[in-house]
């Protein structure tokens, strides 16, 4: 069976587990890793949709990490 590269795979795409069967190590990388992926990619779009939102964003995060103490 040849190698799978799920890149470029939909997530529903993955093989079904039945509910006696456990993932993988490295499957569950790979779901995590894309999952990751969409959320970055989907805070990007967001960002760039939403610039006013996204700069109230940034300005509220730095606020946070100037007022946070180690």
């Amino acid at each position: 069976m040849p190698e799978q590269d799920f890149r470029d795979d939909p997530p529903s795409a993955g093989t079904r587990r039945g509910p006696g069967e456990s993932e993988t190590e490295d499957e569950r990388r790979r779901r995590r890793a894309l999952f990751l992926r969409e959320l970055a990619e989907a805070r990007a779009l967001r960002d760039r949709v939403q610039p006013r939102r996204a700069k109230a964003a940034r300005l509220r995060h730095a606020m946070r990490m100037r007022t946070f103490r180690w």
